[in-house]
């Protein structure tokens, strides 16, 4: 039994940022949760893991991880490379079993219309080459990705795209089924069909609840996203 209270890592999806986790991160350290957003560069989950996986290593003690959306790919990467890592917490996130890519789970689920709001962008790699990368049409930002959010447009216009070749490359080994893991599935998600959500949380026998909210739950319901992490620090600092 540890009485050391574990660190919660917040690691953000495609687009966003990581003031996205502001409102979770007040409910947590209001309660005396230690609670920090790390840096993801939404580049693929490999290398978006190796990076947020260094930035767990140097926390003493143990770390609570929490990934939303495509965080939730990083955040399945980077617990095999942190031994630290207690807990795994997948807020609407992907949950993906080794080999598998984000095309392909999005391919297995319920169609929506999520696709049809992306915009692709031809942006230089420093070598002379291109790749491409995507964001959601600011236009359709509310409806898609924050319906239940006062202020989204603001976050529309903040939002950071992710390359498209992260949702095609294949994930590494599966963490989630050596750790202890938590999800929580928003029930009016139109970006990961809340049907595929629910899908994932059970195969990895998931502690789970549902959250009546859109796909930037963790903005329109921070106390509720704060609660059902705090559980899983709970029951990390009695283990």
């Amino acid at each position: 039994m540890s009485n050391e209270t574990p660190t919660v890592v917040l690691v953000h999806g495609a687009f966003a940022e990581n003031s996205s986790w502001s409102g979770v991160i007040a409910e947590l350290t209001s309660r005396g949760i230690p609670a920090i957003a790390v840096a993801n560069e939404l580049r693929g989950p490999a290398l978006d893991g190796s990076r947020v996986a260094a930035q767990v290593r140097e926390i003493d003690g143990p770390v609570v991880l929490v990934g939303h959306s495509y965080g939730g790919a990083v955040i399945t990467a980077a617990a095999n490379q942190a031994d630290n890592v207690s807990a795994l917490v997948y807020v609407a996130a992907f949950v993906p079993e080794e080999g598998e890519s984000l095309q392909d789970l999005l391919g297995s689920f319920p169609a929506n219309d999520f696709a049809s709001g992306l915009v692709p962008h031809q942006l230089p790699t420093g070598d002379g080459a291109e790749e491409t990368w995507l964001s959601i049409d600011r236009s359709k930002f509310q409806a898609l990705f924050a319906a239940d959010v006062e202020d989204a447009e603001q976050l529309g216009r903040t939002q950071r795209p992710i390359a498209a070749v992260a949702f095609e490359e294949k994930s590494g080994a599966a963490s989630w089924k050596r750790l202890p893991v938590y999800d929580l599935v928003a029930t009016h998600d139109e970006a990961i069909h809340p049907d595929g959500q629910r899908t994932m949380a059970a195969r990895a026998n998931a502690t789970t609840i549902e959250v009546d909210g859109s796909h930037a739950v963790a903005v329109s319901q921070p106390k509720a996203v704060a609660d059902f992490i705090a559980s899983a620090v709970e029951a990390g600092a009695t283990r």
